[in-house]
């Protein structure tokens, strides 16, 4: 039988580790930890994803619904006013967003990504 449910269980998952790219990268030594939980088809991704801190330029060609587990952020849309992120914030960035992802405090979210 298949199993149609997933849990997010991070102890099943191997994280990967990244960072900004070094021209989009404005402060700090951000590193990310990232827990792919669900890779479907038609570009769906779901998993949790976490930062410590620093601040970087985003340009996202993606939707993403994600939701704010720990820690405080702030992202700002090129000409928009800052939008501070802390736990229980939920947020959705379109195709086209473009700005600055800046982690205060480490981050913690899961995600929703459809390419």
């Amino acid at each position: 039988m298949t199993n149609h449910a997933l849990g997010f269980d991070l102890s099943s998952v191997t994280p990967e580790t990244g960072a900004p790219a070094p021209d989009r990268l404005i402060a700090g030594e951000p590193v990310f930890t990232t827990w792919n939980i669900e890779e479907a088809e038609g570009g769906l991704y779901a998993g949790v994803w976490r930062s410590t801190p620093g601040k970087w330029y985003i340009v996202y060609d993606e939707w993403e619904y994600f939701h704010i587990l720990e820690g405080y952020s702030i992202v700002t849309e090129e000409g928009g006013e800052p939008i501070h992120l802390r736990a229980g914030d939920r947020l959705i960035l379109r195709p086209g967003f473009i700005g600055t992802w800046e982690v205060v405090e480490t981050t913690t979210k899961d995600y929703v990504i459809r390419v």
